[in-house]
């Protein structure tokens, strides 16, 4: 008794041991219900339900911050606070290049629940490296953080000076190429797998080959990786306590995950977001350089400028945007759709 409670109580990373473990049996928990028990069969998922599942995955996030709060204090748990709503607000716009990716691979939408879900698998552990790196540079090197200061503030300017939306170029992204250099990948979807076991016309041995469902859970992971550039730095730029910014990043993704069967139809309307994106993360940049010259900055007030800038961008968008029809994207599905033919 007196090893486990000492293994339990050890310090990993700055924080108790079994409140590493208490998160991860919360994950693996909600894992387990969302594809074990609601999702278990291929389904369409409608607005309704997605709406309701992110309501679970953000009130499973809150009771945590509260725990937060009782065993490590005010501070952490308004610095995960403010770091879950962060993260979540700059992943909005990893939704739209999710669609482009399902439209490009014409994944049907009963299977796509699927891929996100596996995606998320590789988020934990490609956000566990990044936070691991991170946390270690800033640790050592406490310059790093005017680095990731000066990144956001540039990120967040070049953000609110651009006009356009710049849309990826699956067709030519060097992964997918490497990917299908590499492997077989077959032209049709077969359901929900992401390898099948196809013989070659002429041949007697079927042989393992990959599915453009498989392809598009790449390039997902790829689009997580490339977000987590800007937003790992701006959740280090909130605090540096890696227990705060890991969990505070997982259980945000895992509420976007859900609410992507809502949000994708509904990106049309957040038009001025990306402002108030931008001025989160110039807000985050220019906090950093006023705590090395000045002072640290509340958390409660961090919080609040972030909270407000955000809420004023969503209201400023619907109300800018109310009874406006869903912006046609016909023509861009044809050009997604005829690319990935020739692709084929």
């Amino acid at each position: 008794m007196t090893a486990l409670h000492t293994f339990l109580t050890t310090p990993f990373l700055g924080t108790s041991a079994w409140l590493w473990l208490v998160f991860v049996a919360i994950v693996v928990g909600l894992l387990v219900l969302d594809l074990g028990v609601l999702h278990r069969h291929d389904r369409e998922i409608e607005m309704r339900e997605s709406l309701l599942l992110y309501s679970g995955y953000f009130g499973v996030g809150v009771l945590f911050g509260v725990g937060v709060w009782y065993y490590l204090g005010a501070q952490p748990a308004l610095e995960f606070y403010t770091g879950f709503l962060v993260e979540q607000s700059l992943s909005m716009d990893n939704v739209f290049v999710m669609a482009m990716i399902f439209s490009y691979f014409a994944v049907p939408r009963r299977y796509q629940h699927r891929v996100l879900f596996w995606g998320i698998l590789g988020v934990v552990v490609l956000r566990a490296i990044m936070i691991g790196v991170g946390a270690a540079l800033v640790q050592n090197f406490a310059w790093v953080l005017y680095l990731f200061g000066a990144f956001l503030l540039f990120t967040g300017v070049k953000m609110a000076l651009s006009r356009e939306d710049s849309q990826p170029d699956l067709a030519n992204n060097p992964i997918l190429k490497f990917v299908r250099r590499h492997m077989r990948v077959t032209d049709q979807i077969h359901g929900s797998k992401f390898f099948v076991h196809v013989t070659p016309s002429g041949e007697s041995n079927a042989v393992r080959h990959a599915t453009p469902l498989f392809l598009a859970l790449v390039l997902i992971e790829l689009a997580d990786l490339v977000f987590a550039v800007d937003s790992v730095p701006a959740i280090f730029a909130i605090t540096q306590d890696p227990f705060i910014v890991y969990t505070s990043n997982i259980f945000a993704i895992l509420g976007l995950r859900s609410l992507y069967f809502a949000l994708s139809a509904l990106m049309h309307r957040f038009v001025y977001l990306k402002y108030a994106l931008a001025l989160v993360l110039i807000f985050i940049g220019c906090k950093i350089f006023y705590h090395g010259m000045v002072g640290k900055v509340p958390a409660l007030l961090s919080l609040g400028v972030t909270f407000g800038l955000l809420l004023g961008g969503v209201l400023v968008s619907l109300i800018k945007t109310r009874g406006q029809a869903k912006a046609p994207v016909t023509e861009l599905d044809q050009a997604i759709e005829t690319t990935r033919h020739k692709e084929y």
